[in-house]
This record gives C-alpha cells, sequence and structure tokens, in this order.
C-alpha cells in the first residue's frame, strides 16, 4: 500500500525513485533499477542511466533474463551475503522488463517475494500511463534509433502480449528497429476476443501511413459496434477512398467467443495460420478474399472457426513463410511446421521470438529484406 500510493504521487519521470525511496525505508533495499525490454526482445536496458551510460543485459542469458523469460522472481546470491532479487516488471501479461532490487542479508527473502512481486506489478501499472507524459521509459526500450516508419508502427500496436484465463496472447515484429507495413492489433471484452494480423504493401513511411490509415478504421468500425465483416468493408471503402487501389493492405481477422471458442473470420490477403493441436501441426485455409482498398466497395463474408482448449494458433506474415535461405528455398510450411514444433512447450510471449530467431538461421543474415510478423495464441477455454 505504501509503494502504491508513492507511486500514485509521483510525477511521470519519477516513478522509479518512488519505488526506490519505498524499498529503501521498508526493505532496506541497497540498490534497485528498472530494466526495460528493448524492442527486438534481446537486452534489458537501465532506465536509470539514459542514455545508455550502463551495458544493458541480454535477455538470453542472464538472471534478469530468466525472470523475464519465465514471469518468476529469480533471487541471486552474493559472496559477501548480499542477495538481488530480479522481478518480472508486467502488465495484464504484456511483458515489460524487470525491477532488480539489493537487500543487504538473503534471510527473510523468500517470504518478501510476494510483496516485492506485488510493488514490482503496481510499477508496471504506472509505467504504462506514465508512457502518455514521458518519453522516458519508451527511451530506454530502445537499444538503437528507430526509423520513423517503426516508430509509428510501434505506436499503433496495442503491446507485445496479454493474457485471460480464457487465452494467452503475443506478437513479435521484425526487423524491431526498422518495421514498416506489417501489423497486429487485439481488443478483449468480456465474452469477445478480436484479433488482426496485417501485412502491408509498401515500403517506408508510404507503408505505415497505408498500415495506420487501415487499422485506424478497423478500430473505428469494432467500437462502432460493426461485425467483422463489416469492419472489412468500411476499411476497404477508407483505403479505396485515399489510394483509389494503388495501394492495398492484406489482413486475417477473428473475433473470438471467449464462452464457445466458435470464431468468425475474414481473410482478405496473405497472413496465413497454422494450428498445433494434439501434437500436431496444420496449415488451416480460409477462403480468400480481395485485399482491403483493392476495388471500390468490395463484400466481405465471414467464416466460421472453432477453436479447443488446447490449440495453439501460430500467425505468420508473408515475410516468414516466403523468406529465402542463400540457396533460394522458401522457408514455406515445412519450416513453419518444425519451428512450431520446436517451441510447442514455451510459453506464448516466447513463441514469437523463438520463431523469428529460427527464420533467421534460414535466411542466413541478420538483416531481412521484409517485414516478418508472428503471432501466436494459446487457446485455454473457460
Amino acid at each position: 500500500m505504501t509503494a502504491e500510493r508513492a507511486l500514485r504521487a509521483a510525477a511521470p519521470h519519477e516513478l522509479l525513485d518512488a519505488v526506490r525511496r519505498v524499498l529503501v525505508e521498508q526493505y532496506g533495499a541497497e540498490s534497485v533499477d528498472l530494466l526495460m525490454a528493448d524492442y527486438g526482445l534481446t537486452v534489458l536496458q537501465p532506465v536509470s542511466a539514459l542514455p545508455h551510460t550502463v551495458e544493458p543485459v541480454s535477455v538470453h542469458n542472464s538472471a534478469l533474463g530468466r525472470a523475464f523469460g519465465a514471469q518468476e522472481p529469480v533471487v541471486e546470491s552474493a559472496s559477501d551475503g548480499r542477495v538481488r532479487v530480479h522481478l518480472p516488471v508486467s502488465v495484464r501479461g504484456d511483458r515489460l522488463g524487470v525491477l532488480s532490487v539489493t537487500l543487504p542479508q538473503e534471510s527473510g527473502v523468500q517470504e518478501l517475494l510476494g510483496e516485492l512481486s506485488d510493488i514490482a506489478e503496481a510499477l508496471g501499472h504506472e509505467v504504462v500511463v506514465a508512457e502518455r507524459d514521458t518519453d522516458i521509459y519508451l527511451l530506454a526500450r530502445r537499444k538503437d534509433r528507430l526509423t520513423l516508419a517503426a516508430e509509428m508502427q510501434w505506436q499503433l500496436l496495442p503491446g507485445r502480449s496479454c493474457s485471460r484465463p480464457e487465452y494467452d496472447l503475443a506478437a513479435q515484429l521484425e526487423p524491431a528497429y526498422a518495421i514498416f507495413g506489417d501489423n497486429f492489433d487485439w481488443s478483449a471484452r468480456a465474452d469477445h476476443l478480436m484479433l488482426y494480423v496485417t501485412n502491408g504493401m509498401g515500403e517506408g513511411i508510404e507503408a505505415s501511413l497505408l498500415t495506420n490509415l487501415a487499422i485506424n478504421a478497423l478500430r473505428n468500425a469494432r467500437r462502432a459496434g460493426l461485425a467483422i465483416d463489416d469492419q472489412a468493408a468500411l476499411a476497404d471503402q477508407a483505403v479505396y477512398a485515399h489510394y483509389r487501389g494503388r495501394c492495398y493492405l492484406s489482413v486475417l481477422m477473428f473475433d473470438f467467443d471467449l464462452t464457445t471458442g466458435r470464431a468468425k473470420v475474414v481473410d482478405a490477403g496473405s497472413p496465413q495460420m497454422l494450428r498445433l493441436r494434439g501434437g500436431r501441426v496444420e496449415h488451416v485455409a480460409f477462403e480468400a478474399q480481395l485485399p482491403l482498398g483493392m476495388f471500390e466497395e468490395t463484400d466481405y463474408v465471414a467464416q466460421e472457426f472453432q477453436v479447443e482448449p488446447g490449440d495453439r494458433l501460430v500467425f505468420v506474415s508473408d515475410g516468414v513463410y516466403a523468406v529465402a535461405d542463400p540457396m533460394g528455398r522458401a522457408y514455406g510450411d515445412v519450416e513453419l511446421v518444425r519451428a512450431i514444433q520446436a517451441t510447442r512447450l514455451l510459453p506464448a510471449a516466447e513463441v514469437p521470438r523463438a520463431i523469428l530467431r529460427e527464420l533467421t538461421g534460414h535466411r542466413g543474415r541478420s538483416v531481412p529484406d521484409d517485414d516478418a510478423l508472428v503471432v501466436c495464441l494459446d487457446w485455454h477455454g473457460i
């Protein structure tokens, strides 16, 4: 309660200072640091040392990275008796970073983990709110400069993961610092989850502007209470009215009923979906319809789709399945199936990043020629 009051009273850029004071006064903490996950999900960067005067910490081979990946506290003991506690900072499944606290002695630390975890969670909620008013936390998320197109795309996204009892959902884009067209969006209410996976046309700012127009048109229609086929029609009209068919956008749209697992689907373009069910991966094809904005006043029809508890759905853009290796062989369904099988034991939040690492190995070079998007949905049902 003391920490929550201090956070609510603090200025947006002083949240870490507020938490640090509470942890020093109430728990005898010797140091407190907040590290944010970068856009590529490769490093954790300290908020307290901007602009990057302290080396970032790897997500892959560090105690802080274990806390971030497992979403569980990790305790490190030092030879002098001190102990460092690394606490995941997350908001409803969206993983933001890690709060690292150094305490003078290890005795009694296990009994404090619940309270310290609650403080880290409260900090996460305040960071999300504070990002409306300060850039300090957004700056800590970038280890390189974002292109303008990437800046626009990241600001358009709802988050990178979210969790509810019915599902776990996560997504990642590559190249994180230079994306321009691919995008994802989701929105949940009491009994429905709407999910959109988009594959934009073009490059740079023009691709980002196209995606921004289409996503905001879809959101406008969704918030007006329209069904997904009507959402697609409205967004189609908005894109065509501006570009007159010169540019268009592919989108795969889902409206899941959280109580039954039934979904309505509109497949308007190139994003694809694979399903892992009972240990078997299969490509699920829907009736293909025209991309948004290709022609004037296109009618869209929603299909029915059933998801079952235990299903894992993996959505990819053409920047994944069409990528060629140095010999010219496309990644395709075979490699995707292998990657999904290889990551089947990982939580949903780890799957997009793991598949994109596999894709980098197939491509044979670190810099892709096209955007790559992976979305993973684990369905638990009710």
